[in-house]
């Protein structure tokens, strides 16, 4: 059983920063995919950048393409999204999830319970 806890969301200026963190526990990170996805209210759902377990490759959807970095540290089981130059339309509730043995982050087995970021004056 993987279990994922977010952190590191709050409320942020257009153009400030965050970063938040995927710690994962019950399972070895380096056979992990994680995915960070979002959810904005009335949206749906959206992947928002994923890293796979294979070969470290990563994605992210073209909104956040050149903003946001994600990445992996094995030795502590943690995925981190760092998020610059953010704007409102960031605004949603982030959540990690992970896909055992994955390359890809899609259909991910477990989900953490998400936590928000608002970026807003």
């Amino acid at each position: 059983q993987v279990q994922l806890v977010e952190s590191g969301g709050g409320l942020v200026q257009p153009g400030g920063s965050l970063r938040l963190s995927c710690a994962a526990s019950g399972f070895i990170l380096d056979y992990l995919a994680i995915g960070w996805f979002r959810q904005a209210p009335g949206k749906e759902r959206e992947g928002v950048s994923c890293i796979s377990s294979s070969d470290g490759s990563t994605y992210y959807a073209d909104s956040v393409k050149g903003r946001f970095t994600i990445s992996r540290d094995n030795a502590k089981n943690t995925v981190y999204l760092q998020m610059n130059r953010l704007k409102p339309e960031d605004t949603a509730v982030y959540y990690c999830a992970a896909r055992v043995y994955g390359s890809s982050c899609e259909n991910p087995d477990y989900w953490g319970q998400g936590t928000q970021v608002t970026v807003s004056s």
